[in-house]
């Protein structure tokens, strides 16, 4: 197995699980301390990688790195490595807009291109990529983030086409709230809400709202690999916002922020 983001949340909670069930696994992160925190809770054979996935050169020498060392075939690639920015439309900073979709969305590029050729190869195995709810509803504040998270549901479904007579399989995954530093590490310049909350303020809402762990979500996108899925929703949102982006395309968000005004059951039992 190969896992970008292997850091921390997702990717390491994948990289936890596979290992502990026997795979070996090659991981790969920007984050050469969390990657090595991660490798050190591994129990089988694992090769680390510091790796800046936009880096389109790398990720080749990554997954000839990866052939040479893997004693079986390779059966997934994860590309999973991910960041955020939260800014309105008309406050959006390019430079900010730019390094999220070269991480978010041609990372998975650079990985798919580096890693099919091996599959492909050898006649089987799978692509996942991880996109997001918001890769299925636009929300505000999140216009960046958004279009690199649909652009990874459009490429990854255009590929899914292309291997259709094949034994190689392209997978989605759309996260709905996962608790994770994703939030904490975005580029925020500033509220956009107008409400003058700090970042640490924003990361603490967000991770109030998550409705799944990293080791949930790990153990639903595993599930979702082995029974053969082409879509993986993973947490009770995503099947909320899948469901919203079919009833109600153009007018989500009013039934989203309705919903979110609701007091949780936990609180109303108080």
């Amino acid at each position: 197995m190969v896992i970008t983001g292997a850091a921390s949340g997702i990717g390491r909670a994948l990289a936890t699980r596979l290992s502990r069930l026997g795979s070996p696994v090659a991981i790969a992160d920007v984050d050469e301390d969390g990657l090595k925190a991660t490798a050190s809770a591994l129990h089988g054979k694992v090769l680390t990688r510091v790796l800046d996935v936009r880096d389109a050169e790398d990720q080749l020498r990554f997954a000839g790195e990866v052939r040479d060392w893997l004693p079986a075939p390779l059966a997934a690639v994860f590309n999973n490595a991910g960041v955020a920015v939260t800014s309105s439309v008309l406050d959006a900073v390019p430079e900010d807009d730019d390094w999220l979709h070269d991480i978010n969305f041609r990372g998975v590029v650079h990985g798919t291109r580096a890693f099919l050729p091996i599959l492909t190869e050898q006649g089987e195995g799978a692509i996942v990529n991880t996109s997001s709810v918001f890769g299925l509803l636009g929300m505000p504040y999140q216009s960046a983030y958004c279009a690199a998270k649909f652009a990874v549901r459009g490429f990854t479904d255009s590929l899914r086409q292309e291997l259709a007579e094949s034994a190689v399989r392209a997978i989605t995954v759309h996260p709905g709230g996962i608790t994770t530093n994703i939030a904490r590490n975005a580029r925020v310049r500033r509220d956009p809400t107008g409400l003058g909350r700090s970042r640490e303020e924003m990361a603490a809402q967000f991770e109030a709202m998550t409705m799944t762990s990293p080791d949930k979500a790990a153990a639903i996108i595993h599930a979702g690999v082995d029974r053969g899925k082409a879509r993986i929703l993973v947490g009770p949102d995503a099947y909320l916002f899948d469901a919203l982006a079919r009833v109600t395309p153009t007018h989500y968000n009013a039934v989203l922020t309705r919903l979110m005004r609701r007091p949780r059951r936990t609180e109303a039992v108080r």
